[in-house]
């Protein structure tokens, strides 16, 4: 099951990106409600392997489960 960054949580730091082993995570347009840039995983691609999870600096702005309720997604 893939993972999802909930947009209004993150924060752009964008180690995710770099780390992510498929290039699954991808910028969002504008910003999100903390005015701040924004990432998003594509279900589709993502291989549940929870490395952006562990590279994340922002607590709780990536979740372990599919929850396209709290991720935007262009």
């Amino acid at each position: 099951m893939p993972h999802t960054i909930v947009t209004n949580v993150c924060e752009g730091v964008a180690e995710c990106v770099d780390a992510c082993p498929v290039a699954c995570i991808h910028p969002g347009p504008g910003k999100n409600i903390k005015g701040t840039d924004w990432y998003w995983i594509d279900f589709s691609t993502c291989i549940d392997c929870g490395i952006c999870i562990q590279v994340c600096p922002v607590q709780n702005a990536i979740v372990p489960q599919e929850r396209p309720d709290l991720q935007k997604t262009p």
